[in-house]
């Protein structure tokens, strides 16, 4: 189910202790071992510093342990170690990076909104504010 407006499913990254792998209870498991093509993924890291850090991948587990290693970027390698708080798996690498984009020019508020799964609350936090509105 896409979120209107917005391209976004309301399911988060699950993984499977076993010995499959699985990236979405929407997709069949993989044994392990067997080779895939990666399906693209859009995250949002929460840094120690508590800001976040936006990023695609094709390997969500490899992206995560080179940020916490401090090879990840630039911007988090002086804010590790961090935490994976949303995932997102597309079906094309064009669809994630612009998602990405996308999402890196949202607001905090728009950012935690996503995070928590508040996808009604998204339409509201990317109402302009005036100044006046900002400083209340």
């Amino acid at each position: 189910m896409l979120v209107e407006g917005f391209g976004l499913r309301p399911n988060r990254l699950e993984t499977n202790q076993s010995k499959t792998s699985t990236v979405n209870n929407n997709r069949p498991s993989t044994p392990a071992g067997a080779t895939l093509l990666a399906m693209p993924f859009v995250y949002i890291l929460r840094c120690s510093d508590g800001s976040y850090y936006v990023g695609s991948t094709r390997n969500i587990e490899t992206r995560l342990e080179q940020h916490n290693s401090g090879n990840g970027a630039r911007y988090t390698s002086s804010r590790t170690p961090v935490t994976l708080v949303f995932c997102e798996e597309f079906e094309d690498v064009g669809e994630a990076f612009a998602l990405e984009k996308r999402i890196q020019g949202w607001s905090r508020a728009k950012r935690e909104a996503l995070i928590e799964g508040r996808f009604d609350l998204l339409p509201a936090a990317s109402a302009r504010r005036t100044r006046y509105e900002r400083e209340r």
